[in-house]
Formats: C-alpha cells, sequence, structure tokens
C-alpha cells in the first residue's frame, strides 16, 4: 500500500521548504512529504539565484510582492542569523543614465517610501558617486537595507530543520500523475506511489503543469525565460562596490541587466530575459521540442510576441553578442570593457503568461478545497519566501482544516 501524508508539496525549492516550515509551525502533528524531481534540493530557480535580499522597492503598494517581500526581507535575515548563515547588508543604488529616466525614479522612490523599505534616500550625481565611485548617473536612489546570501546555503539550514520536525524529503521524486479519490489524491512520482489529503504545488518552472495534473484550469502558462549572466574578473571588481541596478521599464517584469556583488566576494554581471527553448534551458542550444511546441502553441505567447517582439530581439542580439552585452552595462559604469569580463552562469525565470498575452507581475497563489497551486513566484521569491510560505500555511488552515 503507497504511503499516506496529510500533505504533499511538489518542489524541493526554497519555497517548498518555506512552505513546509510554516506548516510545521502551525500544525507541527501535520504529515508533510516534500517531492523534488532532481537529485538534490534547489536545484533550478534557487541555485540560480543571484542572491539578492531585496528590500522591496519596486512592487506596487498593496500587491503581494510589496507585501510579502518587506516582512520577507525581514524574516529572511532573521532566520540567516539565527543559523549562522552568512548574510551582508552591502546597499544598493538605482540610477538614473538619462533625463527621461527621471521621472521614473521619483516614481520608485515613492513607490518604495509606500512600501516601508527602511532608509531610501534621493541621491544627486555627487552623492551616487560617493557611493559607487565609477558609475555615470543624474541621480539615483540609495536603498542601504539590501543585502546579500546565498540562498542554497538557506535551503540546507531549511532541509535540516524540517527533517529534524519529521517532514519527509524525497528527492529524485518526480511526479508524473495525480488522481483523486473520495479521501484524497495519488501522486505517481519516480520513487513510487504515495497518497496525501491535500497538494501544494510549488513546482516552478513546471507549476502550471502540476496544477493541470491536479485537476485545475490555470488562467495562465508558464513561458521560460533565461537569465544569463557574465563575471567581472578579480582584478576589476574594484569597479564595483555593491550592487548597481539601472531605472526598470515599468511595463516589463524584469529589472535590466544590472551589477551584483555576491555574498562569496565576486561580482556577476546581468541577467538579460531571452525566451529559452526548454523550461530548462540553461544554454541556447538546449531545446526540448515538445516544450517549446507548447510556448508555440499557447495563444497568449503569440499576444505577448506581438506586444513585446522589439524587447525580444533585442535581448536575443544581446545574448549573442558580448559587445552588446558590455555596451548596456556601459550605461552603468562607462569604464567597464568586454575584456573585463567572462561567461558566466545563467538561470531560466518562471514567468506566467496569461491568455491576453500580458505578464503577470504580482505573485499567483491559487487555493481550492484540496490543492494550493503558486503559479507565478518570480522575484523577489526567494527573498520573500519566508513570508510567502506563511502566507500558504494560512491558505491551508481556511481551505484544508489544519
Amino acid at each position: 500500500m503507497a504511503e499516506r501524508f496529510d500533505v504533499a508539496i511538489v518542489g524541493g525549492g526554497i519555497l517548498g521548504l518555506a512552505t513546509a516550515r510554516a506548516l510545521i509551525e502551525r500544525a507541527p502533528r501535520t504529515r508533510i512529504v516534500i517531492l523534488e524531481k532532481e537529485a538534490k534540493l534547489a536545484t533550478h530557480q534557487t541555485g540560480h539565484n543571484s542572491g539578492v535580499i531585496h528590500s522591496g522597492l519596486y512592487y506596487r503598494p498593496g500587491s503581494y510582492k510589496a507585501k510579502l517581500c518587506v516582512e520577507g526581507a525581514r524574516r529572511m535575515e532573521e532566520f540567516c542569523d539565527a543559523h549562522g548563515i552568512k548574510r551582508q547588508t552591502i546597499g544598493k543604488v538605482v540610477v538614473a543614465t538619462s533625463e527621461a529616466e527621471l521621472p521614473r525614479l521619483q516614481a520608485l522612490y515613492e513607490r518604495g517610501t509606500a512600501n516601508g523599505v527602511p532608509g531610501l534616500r534621493i541621491l544627486d550625481r555627487d552623492q551616487v558617486r560617493e557611493i559607487e565611485p565609477h558609475v555615470a548617473a543624474l541621480r539615483g536612489i540609495h536603498s542601504p537595507a539590501t543585502g546579500i546570501v546565498d540562498y542554497t546555503e538557506v535551503c540546507a539550514a531549511m532541509a535540516r530543520d524540517l527533517s529534524a520536525h519529521g517532514v519527509e524529503i524525497r528527492t529524485a521524486a518526480g511526479v508524473s500523475a495525480i488522481d483523486r479519490r473520495s479521501d484524497g489524491l495519488v501522486l505517481t512520482t519516480a520513487r513510487g506511489p504515495l497518497e496525501a489529503r491535500r497538494l501544494v504545488n510549488c513546482a516552478g518552472l513546471y507549476s502550471d503543469r502540476i496544477a493541470r495534473m491536479a485537476g485545475a484550469n490555470p488562467d495562465v502558462q508558464i513561458i521560460p525565460f533565461r537569465g544569463e549572466y557574465y563575471m567581472i574578473r578579480r582584478e576589476r571588481e574594484d569597479l564595483v562596490r555593491g550592487l548597481i541596478y539601472p531605472v526598470p521599464d515599468p511595463d516589463f517584469p524584469f529589472l535590466g541587466v544590472h551589477f551584483t556583488r555576491t555574498v562569496h566576494g565576486e561580482v556577476e554581471a546581468g541577467p538579460n530575459a531571452v525566451l529559452a527553448f526548454a523550461r530548462e534551458g540553461y544554454t541556447f542550444g538546449r531545446v526540448r521540442p515538445a516544450e517549446f511546441a507548447g510556448t508555440l502553441g499557447y495563444r497568449g505567447f503569440w499576444a505577448m510576441a506581438a506586444r513585446y517582439w522589439r524587447t525580444g530581439a533585442y535581448e536575443m542580439y544581446r545574448s549573442l553578442s558580448r559587445d552588446a552585452f558590455v555596451r548596456a552595462l556601459q550605461r552603468l559604469v562607462p569604464a567597464i570593457t568586454s575584456d573585463d569580463v567572462r561567461p558566466g552562469g545563467a538561470g531560466v525565470r518562471a514567468q506566467a503568461v496569461s491568455r491576453d498575452g500580458s505578464l503577470v507581475d504580482d505573485f499567483r497563489i491559487v487555493s481550492g478545497p484540496d490543492a494550493i497551486h503558486v503559479l507565478n513566484a518570480p522575484s523577489p521569491a526567494a527573498t520573500a519566501s519566508i513570508a510567502i510560505g506563511r502566507h500558504i500555511a494560512g491558505l491551508a488552515s481556511d481551505t484544508f482544516g489544519l
């Protein structure tokens, strides 16, 4: 007979782990299993994260992102300190490099202030240079509370805690089918079947597919976007002291190429946002025909393409041209050259796209009587993960009766 659990969580990234943690805190006797299809946890979006603890600057006041990021950043810092995980509060500057960006910079400052981001201030050109001497900017915003961490270390600490509290974590346990029965769900996994009364779907790049397996009819589809990075050579890392970001495009839910100092002492430059030809398409040559056909067969993709084709074409060009990538970086730090960078890694963002082609900007969490589906959880989901987990646990308490 298949083992039986109260809750099965699909997805062993930081959000699945944080959700299990919140459920155990709320209902300690709950039998929980986490199902991760890879051989180790935090392999995909969490493991390719740039490691920023975002302060909550960018997000529309009142949105899930705004509320959960500010709370989540505080809780993430508390968790790291309690578990001896290295983190640094190094601050971020968001800079306007043209007159056209100044109104957007002011709007961003007002948004961050409304969200309760601590310590925000507007900077003039000279004040920007005091913080980041090599930056070219007309004006900027300083967010001193922004920090950095290694989220894979956070996940390892969460997993240790969860195991100590009786949560079962199964890796190499991808879910291939979900069947409903009168008393719950039967999940077919690569390690055999199991039964669960309730389901929480934190499957990231495959969250829409898991939702459909469970009988839901999500109004979005995941479209994968690859974000590629360059690394700054060691001898030129002094060009960047902390985190340097451009003013984002308000109509496009990506932050633009930027500079990020990591907790391990390196400096990353990126990412771009390139359509991937597979849901785990970490390289240009990684193609899964069936998955790409699924993208092309979705009407929302074509509506999105009609709206953003110029931006998408430029992102593809910048992916293939180091010089074009470096020119984008030079808008922020003019002294950077092609000789100063080397290819780095890449991540894939699980971007939910509506049928009308709009890119879902906020977190999208859908609950039903026996399942909760996280259908959109891009950045700042890692920062907000503990707060998101607590939110999901609250939904579970209301809908599942935990």
